[in-house]
């Protein structure tokens, strides 16, 4: 006899965004002045490196070297490269986080779930069109990809809306299946290998959260 599937949360859970926001990456506000100068300046010159060698040749060697700091200081500091390529994308992270938890609708509060969900598959596409290198270069081994911050934000603002959405679903498992959508590298796969345009994508996206909701934009 099969076991009994396990029971679903209880539909809209009150979050405060302010609590989400916290998951984000930037883990360290109180920062000492000359630590948050040294982070800026390892930021600074990762970033130029990226720019000018794309983000799969940067080392953190190398990072140290043209920060002029050693490369104890990057690894205290980010802990690994992961880590610090996922520090250069926290601002545009920030930015798609404050716009669907705080900003006007649909893609922020204020509009029918299922409406909110296809603004944010379209905004998260096409944030991670615009940094795909470095999101793929950014990408964490597979024992971590899912319990990094911006992805438990992704994750939870996804369930939170297909509760309101599909209460009698599986929110949980529902939510990390539709976010598998956004991967980067699936969508490079499906760009740069399959030829198709960001545009399909985003319809893609929006077809499958009118099939799961049973709406239509």
């Amino acid at each position: 006899m099969s076991a009994a599937p396990p029971s679903a949360p209880t539909p809209q859970e009150p979050v405060e965004p302010s609590q989400l926001l916290q998951l984000g990456l930037d883990d360290e506000p109180c920062l000492r002045a000359d630590a948050a100068r040294n982070r800026a300046r390892l930021l600074e010159a990762a970033a130029g490196l990226v720019a000018a060698r794309g983000a799969d040749a940067v080392t953190m060697e190398e990072v140290a070297a043209a920060a002029g700091v050693g490369k104890g200081t990057v690894f205290r500091r980010f802990g690994d490269r992961t880590g610090l390529l996922m520090a250069l994308l926290d601002h545009s992270e920030k930015k798609l986080q404050a716009a669907f938890l705080s900003g006007p609708p649909p893609l922020g509060p204020g509009a029918p779930p299922a409406e909110r969900l296809r603004a944010f598959g379209r905004a998260a596409l096409r944030r991670t069109v615009e940094d795909l290198e470095l999101q793929l270069a950014a990408e964490a081994d597979p024992g971590r990809r899912f319990t990094l911050p911006p992805y438990r934000v992704r994750h939870h603002h996804v369930a939170l809306l297909l509760r309101q959405a599909v209460p009698d679903a599986d929110c949980d498992v529902l939510a990390h299946t539709l976010l598998a959508q956004l991967d980067p590298a699936l969508i490079h796969h499906l760009m740069h290998q399959c030829g198709m345009p960001p545009q399909r994508l985003e319809d893609a996206w929006t077809d499958l959260v009118d099939r799961i909701t049973g709406t239509a934009a």
